[in-house]
Protein backbone atom coordinates (compact mmCIF):
# COMPACT_ATOMS: atom_id res chain seq x y z
CA UNK A 1 0.00 0.00 0.00
CA UNK A 2 1.35 3.47 -1.06
CA UNK A 3 0.64 6.72 0.77
CA UNK A 4 -1.38 7.99 -1.87
CA UNK A 5 -3.87 4.80 -1.19
CA UNK A 6 -3.79 5.63 2.82
CA UNK A 7 -4.50 9.42 2.02
CA UNK A 8 -7.26 8.64 -0.55
CA UNK A 9 -9.87 9.01 2.13
CA UNK A 10 -8.24 12.24 3.23
CA UNK A 11 -11.24 14.35 1.53
CA UNK A 12 -13.74 12.95 3.32
CA UNK A 13 -12.27 12.75 6.59
CA UNK A 14 -11.79 16.52 6.38
CA UNK A 15 -15.24 16.54 5.22
CA UNK A 16 -16.94 14.66 8.19
CA UNK A 17 -14.29 16.25 10.61
CA UNK A 18 -14.87 19.70 9.70
CA UNK A 19 -18.79 19.26 10.07
CA UNK A 20 -18.24 17.59 12.95
CA UNK A 21 -16.28 20.64 14.90
CA UNK A 22 -18.50 23.06 13.64
CA UNK A 23 -21.57 20.92 14.85
CA UNK A 24 -19.50 20.65 18.27
CA UNK A 25 -19.16 24.69 18.30
CA UNK A 26 -22.43 25.12 17.42
CA UNK A 27 -24.05 22.49 20.06
CA UNK A 28 -22.06 24.76 22.48
CA UNK A 29 -23.06 27.73 21.34
CA UNK A 30 -26.56 27.14 21.82
CA UNK A 31 -26.30 24.90 24.54
CA UNK A 32 -24.63 28.10 26.69
CA UNK A 33 -27.43 30.36 25.05
CA UNK A 34 -30.78 28.51 26.11
CA UNK A 35 -29.70 27.71 29.71
CA UNK A 36 -30.37 29.92 32.34
CA UNK A 37 -27.25 30.61 33.69
CA UNK A 38 -23.55 31.46 32.07
CA UNK A 39 -21.82 28.36 31.89
CA UNK A 40 -18.64 30.07 30.56
CA UNK A 41 -18.44 32.49 33.46
CA UNK A 42 -18.98 30.57 36.00
CA UNK A 43 -16.33 27.99 34.83
CA UNK A 44 -13.81 31.20 34.65
CA UNK A 45 -14.79 31.71 38.15
CA UNK A 46 -14.07 28.41 39.41
CA UNK A 47 -17.25 27.04 39.29
CA UNK A 48 -17.05 23.07 38.68
CA UNK A 49 -20.43 22.35 38.91
CA UNK A 50 -20.92 24.69 35.63
CA UNK A 51 -17.72 22.52 34.55
CA UNK A 52 -19.00 19.24 35.03
CA UNK A 53 -22.71 19.84 33.65
CA UNK A 54 -21.24 21.47 30.77
CA UNK A 55 -18.37 18.49 29.99
CA UNK A 56 -21.31 15.52 30.22
CA UNK A 57 -23.59 17.64 28.08
CA UNK A 58 -20.80 18.00 25.13
CA UNK A 59 -19.95 14.31 25.85
CA UNK A 60 -23.96 13.40 25.85
CA UNK A 61 -23.62 15.30 22.24
CA UNK A 62 -20.61 13.98 20.91
CA UNK A 63 -21.18 9.88 21.65
CA UNK A 64 -24.20 10.19 19.47
CA UNK A 65 -22.14 12.79 16.70
CA UNK A 66 -19.54 10.15 16.72
CA UNK A 67 -21.83 7.31 15.75
CA UNK A 68 -23.37 9.47 13.09
CA UNK A 69 -20.32 10.22 11.72
CA UNK A 70 -19.42 6.34 11.17
CA UNK A 71 -22.96 5.68 9.76
CA UNK A 72 -24.08 8.72 7.26
CA UNK A 73 -24.53 8.06 3.67
CA UNK A 74 -23.91 11.61 3.24
CA UNK A 75 -22.80 14.34 4.71
CA UNK A 76 -26.74 16.16 5.03
CA UNK A 77 -27.15 12.73 7.05
CA UNK A 78 -23.94 13.56 9.16
CA UNK A 79 -25.89 17.41 9.91
CA UNK A 80 -29.39 15.71 10.40
CA UNK A 81 -27.90 13.16 13.06
CA UNK A 82 -25.90 16.05 14.55
CA UNK A 83 -28.91 18.18 15.13
CA UNK A 84 -31.19 15.47 16.35
CA UNK A 85 -28.24 15.11 18.89
CA UNK A 86 -28.18 18.46 19.86
CA UNK A 87 -31.74 18.93 20.84
CA UNK A 88 -31.91 15.78 22.64
CA UNK A 89 -29.36 17.45 25.08
CA UNK A 90 -31.56 20.62 25.07
CA UNK A 91 -34.29 18.73 26.00
CA UNK A 92 -32.32 16.38 28.53
CA UNK A 93 -31.48 20.06 30.34
CA UNK A 94 -35.02 21.13 30.22
CA UNK A 95 -36.39 18.02 31.58
CA UNK A 96 -33.97 17.96 34.42
CA UNK A 97 -35.16 21.31 35.24
CA UNK A 98 -38.82 20.50 35.87
CA UNK A 99 -37.95 17.09 37.51
CA UNK A 100 -35.72 19.21 40.13
CA UNK A 101 -36.37 22.57 39.72
CA UNK A 102 -33.78 23.62 42.23
CA UNK A 103 -31.08 22.01 39.82
CA UNK A 104 -30.21 25.64 38.18
CA UNK A 105 -29.78 27.17 41.24
CA UNK A 106 -27.41 24.76 42.54
CA UNK A 107 -25.13 24.45 39.83
CA UNK A 108 -24.98 28.21 40.19
CA UNK A 109 -23.80 28.24 43.79
CA UNK A 110 -21.22 25.94 42.56
CA UNK A 111 -22.81 22.60 44.14
CA UNK A 112 -20.88 19.55 42.59
CA UNK A 113 -23.54 17.25 43.26
CA UNK A 114 -26.49 18.74 40.60
CA UNK A 115 -23.69 19.34 38.24
CA UNK A 116 -22.65 15.42 38.54
CA UNK A 117 -26.00 14.38 37.90
CA UNK A 118 -27.04 16.24 34.91
CA UNK A 119 -23.47 15.14 33.52
CA UNK A 120 -24.31 11.72 34.13
CA UNK A 121 -28.17 12.13 32.10
CA UNK A 122 -26.75 13.95 29.51
CA UNK A 123 -23.93 11.16 28.93
CA UNK A 124 -26.75 8.40 29.44
CA UNK A 125 -28.59 9.94 27.25
CA UNK A 126 -26.09 10.78 24.82
CA UNK A 127 -25.21 6.83 25.03
CA UNK A 128 -28.79 5.78 24.27
CA UNK A 129 -29.10 8.22 21.79
CA UNK A 130 -26.09 6.35 19.58
CA UNK A 131 -27.30 3.43 20.34
CA UNK A 132 -30.84 4.10 18.70
CA UNK A 133 -29.29 4.75 15.24
CA UNK A 134 -29.69 2.09 13.17
CA UNK A 135 -29.14 2.08 9.29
Amino acid sequence: MTIDQSLAGLPAFLLYFGLAMVLLILFIAIYVTVTPYKELELIRKGNQAAAISLGGAVIGFVLPLARAVTQSVSALDLVVWGVVALVVQIVVFFAVGKILPRFVAAIQEGRVAPGILLASLAIGVGLLNAASMTN
